[in-house]
This record gives structure tokens, sequence and C-alpha cells, in this order.
């Protein structure tokens, strides 16, 4: 069955699509952007680079990080952050149910071969 894939333009020149919202969700999940990065197999400055992005884009912070020490650092989601997340799943959501009667055409004109 296809599927669909979404990509957010933002103005002025920022983007967020399926991997920014996942590295969200990751950091919200492990506490900690370097364990999203393992996660997700990308090094913890391409992780950085990203979140850094993000914070640029919308003007505000989406992830709060603590300095590690001998306590250890972390990073957790802003509310900012937490809304994003929400509000692209819920947009992804919408854009699935909407295109779903068009997907199914799609794959029908695949079978049909």
């Amino acid at each position: 069955m296809p599927s669909l894939s979404l990509r957010i333009n933002l103005d002025p020149d920022g983007r967020i699509g399926p991997g920014k919202i996942e590295l969200l969700e990751q950091i919200a999940a492990f506490g900690s952007i370097s364990a999203a990065a393992r996660g997700m197999e990308m090094s913890y400055k391409h992780a950085w680079d990203l979140v850094e992005d993000m914070n640029r884009v919308f003007g505000k912070p989406l992830v709060a990080a603590q300095t590690g020490g001998r306590k250890g650092g972390g990073a957790q989601l802003t509310s900012a952050g937490l809304a994003v997340v929400s509000r692209f799943r819920a947009i992804e959501r919408a854009a699935s149910s909407a295109a779903a009667v068009h997907m199914q055409a799609l794959q029908a004109e695949i079978d049909a071969g």
C-alpha cells in the first residue's frame, strides 16, 4: 500500500518533517540528545544542529538541555516542543485520512498491473 510522508515548509526559511519530529520524540523518550542521536544512528553534532535549527525557526527553544557534569546532563522537550510534535502528528493524521481513498486507488492501479 502506498504511504504518505509529510514535510511542512515554514516561513521564512525552515522545514519540519518526519526526521526532526522523530528526533524530538526520541529526546522526549530518552531524556537525552545523545541517546536520541544514537537511537537514530546519527551523530550527536547532527542532532544538535537539527535542534538548534528548529529552535531558530520557531523562535524559541523546543528542547531544554542541561549540561553534563557529575550528575550528567539531559534534555527534555519544552511546552513548545511538545506542541510542535502534537500538531505535526495531528496534521499527518488528517492528511493521511484525507488521502486514504486516493492511496487505495493508486494501489488498485498497481495491482491491476
